[in-house]
């Protein structure tokens, strides 16, 4: 096989000529010298080629049979063929596929690696001609063309790049803007690609009638003037730069830090008033979520009169995937990293479901930034370490399922899990439930984090607690027996608990029970707030 001699992951031993050109921010395109390039008809073919090229990594052949193919496909052969179709595409470039028995690697720019930089950089610092030419190579979504229903994993990985993208397209927009504001004829195509980013936003909308206004009156000038440069701009009143998103905008005001070990953690901030830190749970996406029926009435409703400030898991969402380390101590980690990052020095504290634990150990450990601790559907052990055999059989059976159902449209596994965290769950919960799964979190990490979770044991914590603490509980939670809230509450000094009635884990807009939690959580932020 060609390569063979060579070793996959030393990718600097491949020869680029530059004339190659891999364009993802869109319909995904191949062109040499400036000339489209005819793609094979397989649209994994095609996938496999751009995710190679994304990664630019070095990738076990088992790995990639995983991610594309199934076990009745021939994965291996199937591999094969794709490789030697994509050898046909390179053409003079075939070196830069550097591949042996086990291995492969591909060594080709992306328009995404030049875009790469400027998606965590201090925009202010970059040349406004820099930013023009990087949101003019942005003609879409992120492969917009190349989605694969059956491949979940690789789909996982396509949506995460997909929303990394759209935020730094939203943050060099902004910045344009506000650089460009004396400029309308320039500012206005931009303030109208932000409002098709962020439809909702009310104020980008009487932006561009302010711009139109201004670009009209510029052009109603005599000739004489106009040709002047910048003679009209200056006669206009420079335009109005754009204020910070509103309290109930899902408009992506994404922050990024960093964890103990590298990680990048991804967080957000809405409302304002006094501040609660909901402490990472899995299966959120700070950005997706506002459309999920599953989650986004939980934002709207604890942004309304507080400032909420949310971070997806490793993991998870925009946070870095495919990470090692998913212990319970990173995970209190984690916590102290965005707390620092968001410069928070005293809010209440919310856990939902395993992040209850995890609130547990933080407020042990940083009293004095916690005025009040809410716990939500959480337990004191996960269900291994509860050691009941009925329960830890059946979670096993679930965890063997993820493997191979996660993601994908299968009714079957969407119904068992569905109806395990929502039994209250409507059709319209069920659809969103397969987005739920396939935008948040892979198979594996899925998987991974879920026997992380069974092993959770904070029995040893609870006595240790100063902090005042309210404990709510489904009084019929499936995920987490309100046998646990019970524990839970009664193992805190001075803790209250209330029971709220409803069947699931994850409540839904609508029913009482949501309305009563947020009730209650209103109620103790502002008793607490003070203390």
């Amino acid at each position: 096989m060609h390569g063979s001699s060579r070793v996959p992951g030393r990718m600097t031993d491949s020869p680029q000529t530059g004339l190659l050109d891999l364009c993802v921010l869109g319909d995904f395109q191949v062109s040499r010298a400036g000339a489209p390039l005819d793609l094979p008809p397989s649209r994994k073919t095609r996938a496999l080629l751009a995710y190679l090229a994304v990664t630019g990594r070095s990738h076990q052949r088992e790995r990639l049979c995983e991610i594309f193919w199934d076990i009745p496909d021939d994965p291996r052969g199937a591999l094969r063929w794709s490789l030697s179709k994509i050898r046909q595409v390179l053409g003079d470039d075939e070196g830069a596929l550097v591949a042996d028995r086990n291995a492969v690697a591909l060594r080709i720019e992306t328009d995404h690696a030049r875009l790469l930089p400027l998606a965590k950089a201090d925009l202010s610092s970059r040349s406004t001609k820099e930013l023009e030419a990087a949101v003019a190579s942005i003609r879409g979504a992120f492969l917009a063309d190349l989605s694969l229903e059956r491949c979940a994993e690789y789909e996982a990985w396509r949506q995460a790049i997909a929303s990394e993208v759209e935020i730094a397209e939203l943050g060099i927009l902004r910045e344009l803007v506000e650089r460009l504001a004396g400029d309308p004829r320039r500012a206005l195509p931009l303030v109208q690609r932000l409002s098709r980013l962020i439809p909702e936003d009310a104020r980008l909308k009487s932006e561009i009638e302010a711009l139109e206004d201004k670009v009209k009156a510029a052009a109603a000038q005599p000739s004489g003037r106009s040709a002047q440069p910048g003679a009209s701009v200056a006669a206009q009143p420079p335009a109005r730069a754009l204020s910070p998103a509103p309290a109930q905008d899902p408009g992506r005001a994404v922050h990024f830090c960093r964890a103990v070990d590298g990680t990048r953690l991804a967080y957000a901030r809405t409302g304002s008033g006094l501040p609660i830190l909901r402490a990472a749970h899995w299966m959120s996406h700070l950005t997706f979520d506002w459309d999920s029926p599953i989650w986004r009435h939980w934002m709207a409703g604890l942004s309304r009169e507080n400032q909420l400030v949310r971070y997806d898991e490793r993991c998870n969402g925009l946070s870095q995937r495919h990470v090692i380390d998913v212990s319970f101590e990173t995970m209190v980690s984690d916590l102290e990293c965005v707390v620092e990052a968001a410069g928070l020095e005293r809010f209440t504290l919310l856990g939902l479901s395993q992040s209850c634990a995890v609130s547990i150990a933080y407020a042990i450990r940083h009293p004095e930034k916690v005025s009040g601790m809410i716990l939500y559907g959480g337990y004191v052990k996960g269900w291994r370490a509860r050691g009941d055999a009925g329960e830890i059989a059946t979670r096993e059976a679930i965890a063997t399922l993820m493997r191979e159902g996660w993601g994908k449209q299968n009714p079957m596994f969407r119904q068992v899990f569905c109806s395990m965290f929502i039994p209250g769950a409507t059709h319209e919960h069920f659809g969103w439930m397969d987005d739920l799964m396939l935008r948040t979190i892979s198979p594996d990490d899925a998987f991974r984090l879920q026997s992380a979770f069974s092993v959770i044991d904070v029995s040893d914590l609870l006595e240790k607690v100063r902090v005042p603490t309210l404990v709510l509980h489904a009084r019929d939670d499936n995920v987490a027996p309100v046998e646990s809230g019970h524990t839970m509450a009664a193992g805190i000094p001075g803790a209250r608990f209330v029971e709220l009635e409803s069947r699931n884990h994850i409540l839904l807009e609508g029913e009482p029970a949501f309305d009563d939690f947020i009730a209650h959580v209103r109620a103790f932020v502002a008793e607490t707030a003070g203390g």
